[in-house]
C-alpha cells in the first residue's frame, strides 16, 4: 500500500501526463493547416526543406488511441492503491489484480496442475523412487533451487555445510531420518569452552582431538586432556569420539571435519563453540511442500545410495 502521499504523487504524474499529452495534441492540431501546400517552414539543412503541411489524420487519431488505451488501461488495471476492474483467483478467491496477486494465482494454478504428478511420487517409497530417473531429475532441480546455495550444486557441501555425498551423517542418513532433517530443520549446538579449559586446556583438548583422527599432534598434551574429554565431551561425542546422530555430534575418528580439522580450526570450534543451523523446509517450500520433501530425500539418498 502506497502512502497518501506517493498516491496522491503518482496519480498527479499518470493522469497529468495523459492531460498533458491531450492538451499539445489539441494545441498542435489547433495552428496547423488544413490542405497541403508547397511552402516552408524556413527550417532548412542540407539541402533538405521542412514543408509546412499538417500532420496525416492517421497518425493524428493514432496519438489519441494512445491516450484512450492508457485510460483504459487505468481503469483495467488500476493505479497505486486504486483497483481497477480485472481480477484475479489467489486462495479459492476472487481479488484486483496486481503485479503480486498475479503471480500467485499463477504459482497456484501451475501447483494444482503439477499436483498429481507429486502424488505419483509420494506413493512411490525412496528406495524405490532412488531409481527413477524423472523423480531424480525432479529431486535435482528442487535441491539446486533451495539447498544448493550452502550445500553447493554438486551437493558436496564446504565449510560449515555438510557433504551430501559421503556416509558421514550428523543426524542420520535413512529416509526417514533425512525427511525429518529437511522438513523441520536441525539446530547445531557446540558450547563454548575457552572460560571452562582455559588457553592450555584449549591446546590440550585439540591436540586430543586430533589423536582421535590420527592426526600430527602432542602426546603429553593429548594425555592431559583425555580425562576432561570424558568428563565434558563423552556426553555427545561418546566416549570412543564416534559421535551421536541423536544430538548431531560428529564422529571425531573419521577424517571428515565439517569446520575443518587444521589445529587452528579445531581450536577456534573449542573456544568459541558452534552454532550452525539447517532451516525447516515445510513452510519454504510452500504448495506440495510434503512431496516435494519426498523428492529432495529421494535425491539427497540417491547421492550416497547408487
Amino acid at each position: 500500500m502506497l502512502s497518501t502521499f506517493w498516491q496522491v504523487w503518482v496519480t498527479a504524474i499518470v493522469v497529468g501526463s495523459i492531460i498533458g499529452c491531450g492538451i499539445l495534441i489539441m494545441y498542435t492540431s489547433k495552428g496547423m493547416r488544413k490542405e497541403e501546400t508547397d511552402e516552408t517552414t524556413g527550417h532548412a539543412y542540407d539541402g533538405i526543406e521542412e514543408i509546412d503541411n499538417p500532420l496525416p489524420r492517421w497518425w493524428v487519431f493514432m496519438f489519441w488511441a494512445t491516450i484512450v488505451f492508457g485510460l483504459g488501461y487505468l481503469g483495467m488495471y488500476g493505479l497505486g492503491n486504486f483497483k481497477g476492474l480485472v481480477t484475479v483467483t489467489v486462495d479459492g478467491e476472487e481479488v484486483a489484480w496486481s503485479s503480486a496477486n498475479q503471480w500467485k494465482a499463477e504459482v497456484q494454478a501451475f501447483d494444482k496442475d503439477i499436483a498429481p504428478l507429486y502424488a505419483k511420487y509420494s506413493a512411490t517409497p525412496v528406495e524405490e523412487l532412488a531409481k527413477n530417473d524423472e523423480a531424480l531429475q525432479t529431486g535435482q532441480r528442487l535441491f539446486k533451487s533451495n539447498c544448493a546455495v550452502c550445500h553447493g550444486s554438486n551437493a558436496k557441501g564446504a565449510l560449515g555445510f555438510p557433504n551430501l555425498t559421503d556416509n558421514d551423517w550428523l543426524y542420520g542418513g535413512n529416509p526417514q531420518q533425512l525427511t525429518m532433517t529437511i522438513a523441520n530443520g536441525r539446530q547445531g549446538a557446540m558450547p563454548a569452552w575457552e572460560a571452562i579449559l582455559g588457553d592450555q586446556g584449549i591446546d590440550d583438548m585439540t591436540a586430543y582431538v586430533r589423536s582421535l583422527s590420527g592426526l600430527k599432534h602432542d602426546e603429553a598434551g593429548a594425555a592431559t586432556a583425555a580425562p576432561l574429554f570424558m568428563r565434558n565431551c563423552a556426553i555427545c561425542h561418546g566416549a570412543d569420539g564416534k559421535g551421536n546422530i541423536m544430538m548431531g555430534a560428529p564422529n571425531l575418528t573419521d577424517d571428515i571435519w565439517l569446520y575443518g580439522g587444521s589445529t587452528k580450526q579445531i581450536e577456534m570450534t573449542l573456544r568459541h563453540g558452534r552454532m550452525g543451523k539447517m532451516p525447516a523446509h515445510k513452510e519454504i517450500l510452500g504448495a506440495n511442500a510434503d512431496a516435494k520433501i519426498h523428492l529432495l530425500v529421494t535425491y539427497v539418498y540417491s547421492l550416497t545410495n547408487k
